[in-house]
């Protein structure tokens, strides 16, 4: 992806003191770890634009890449690469040549969090980054939410009333400017071993979000 616009993310961005002491401390213990703010990924213009939580411990936190390193990242790659928009389906390191096609992904906030839990005023801190980037998001392009953490976060970053676009598996919601969201279980270790979350339901989900965004039709 082209220069990062510094209104989506900022590599030094220190301003929630519980997360900015969280990998401080979690950069001495793991030295070879990127530890800062996670930068999104992918086609800065995208129609399609995916956004998940935060970074995990061992995951995105280690690698500096969304959703590479770790267990939450196998079945999104492989849902991707299935539908043509990631070149490969498996995602391991920040240089291991994956790129994906008119897509993009980011998590709702960028730095790693204790026990993967951000707390309300570290969300609500990083959501004027998440507002910037969906202003990138051109009419009819597709916001996938993975989590009911993430959909909160873009229903307020996008100034929606969440009673009037809940959080739920599957849902698909027309937006008044063009835009289209969706939404997703979050494709975590617990989600995909529990069964909550089937290569079938998020390939679904996909799906249409492919059919909405680029015109495909299965």
């Amino acid at each position: 992806m082209k220069r990062i616009p510094r209104k989506w993310y900022d590599s030094n961005c220190t301003r929630c003191p519980r997360l900015s002491n969280y990998l401080s401390e979690t950069s001495q213990k793991y030295p070879e770890y990127h530890c800062r703010p996670v930068p999104p990924f992918g086609d800065r213009n995208a129609r399609l634009l995916i956004v998940g939580l935060a970074p995990g411990l061992h995951g995105a936190n280690a690698t500096g890449r969304p959703f590479t390193g770790d267990h939450a990242g196998i079945l999104l790659y492989e849902t991707l690469f299935d539908l043509g928009i990631a070149t490969t389906k498996k995602a391991i390191s920040a240089d291991d040549g994956l790129k994906l096609n008119n897509c993009r992904i980011t998590n709702a906030v960028k730095c790693l969090p204790p026990k993967n839990t951000p707390n309300g005023s570290e969300i609500n801190e990083c959501n004027a980054y998440l507002a910037a980037e969906l202003r990138a998001v051109p009419t009819g392009g597709v916001v996938v939410t993975l989590g009911g953490i993430a959909h909160r976060s873009v229903t307020k970053a996008l100034s929606l009333k969440l009673v009037n676009f809940p959080f739920v598996h599957g849902a698909n919601y027309a937006l008044a400017d063009g835009r289209f969201l969706l939404s997703s279980y979050h494709c975590s270790r617990y989600n995909t071993q529990t069964k909550r979350l089937t290569k079938s339901m998020l390939r679904s989900v996909f799906v249409d979000a492919t059919s909405i965004a680029y015109g495909n039709q299965e």
